[in-house]
């Protein structure tokens, strides 16, 4: 029987690790399909306060779980299938072992949606990314490109052009956006729209980063090859809340709604990160919503006289 038990070890859930742990709760920390979360997947992190020189994203997590296992919390390899959340304590059912809990924080995370195209999964941090804001730094004056046809990728190619001249590739004749986001970016000069056409491929150059993306026009079936350094996928991302359908409030595309603060619709059952925030999705406020559910667990713990 735990006091605590958090779900992700990404900004929100290791941050949620280190005040649950520094209030003597004793968290145990399931590190989930994806240890460390968005962040094990990013080369460098240069916005997140403290590391003026920027910090790697696999070292930032760690630090953190470093610092969180100095205080005491337990982490642990495994990932939720299960939950039963009708009554307390939780009953959680981790790789097919049972666990119960009295307070549950849910980090959970959302992962990308990718296109499942050859050499993707292999470039992801080497030219590949799924955060504009995380990495458009790093192509200043080179040859970005963006896939997608909705308000994140219009909203990210628009961002882009802050850094260079932006290719957003489109499958479909038209944006499914919303009409002011399709607007902005059609009269944004340094994006330049390419429609009815998919990515078959990207490429990677001889140093092993992406050099070139593969195309084809699916109205002509033309192949073309287009040299690109930076290659943008902005086709969403899935909230990480399978095992709570039914339980916990979630909106229509999966994400948990919040009844204020960090708390859930059901009493002791937080939520942090990623998995309920689709509108930032930074480390920064991954560890701050991390935060906040900690203070939320700590209190609730509290009133009840532990």
């Amino acid at each position: 029987m735990h006091n605590v038990v958090i779900l992700g070890s990404g900004c929100a859930g290791n941050t949620a690790a280190i005040y649950t742990a520094r209030a003597g709760l004793k968290p145990l920390v399931l590190m989930g399909r994806e240890p460390g979360g968005q962040l094990s997947i990013t080369s460098e992190v240069e916005n997140f306060p403290g590391f003026p020189e920027g910090i790697m994203g696999p070292q930032l997590v760690e630090n953190m779980k470093l610092q969180a296992e100095r205080f005491g919390a337990e982490f642990r390899h495994g990932t939720v299938i299960e939950s039963d959340l009708s009554k307390r304590p939780f009953r959680l059912n981790v790789d097919g072992e049972w666990i119960e809990t009295a307070t549950l924080i849910v980090a959970t995370g959302a992962s990308a949606r990718w296109l499942g195209i050859p050499g993707e999964q292999h470039l992801i941090g080497k030219g590949v990314s799924s955060c504009a804001t995380c990495d458009g730094f790093f192509y200043r004056n080179l040859k970005i490109m963006v896939v997608g046809g909705g308000d994140s990728a219009l909203e990210e190619a628009n961002f882009l052009t802050r850094f260079s001249n932006v290719m957003l590739v489109h499958r479909r004749e038209q944006f499914r956006g919303s009409k002011i986001m399709i607007e902005r970016v059609a009269a944004n000069p340094k994006v330049q729209m390419v429609m009815n056409t998919v990515v078959d491929e990207v490429v990677a150059n001889a140093t092993g980063v992406v050099g070139a993306a593969k195309l084809r026009n699916l109205v002509t079936g033309e192949v073309t090859h287009q040299e690109v350094d930076g290659f943008f996928v902005a086709i969403g991302h899935i909230p990480n809340t399978k095992p709570f359908i039914g339980q916990l409030d979630l909106d229509e595309e999966g994400y948990i709604l919040s009844h204020g603060g960090a708390r859930t619709n059901i009493p002791g059952v937080f939520h942090a990160g990623d998995v309920q925030d689709r509108q930032y999705r930074q480390a920064i406020t991954a560890s701050g919503a991390g935060c906040m559910a900690a203070i939320e667990a700590e209190r609730f713990l509290e009133a009840e006289g532990h």
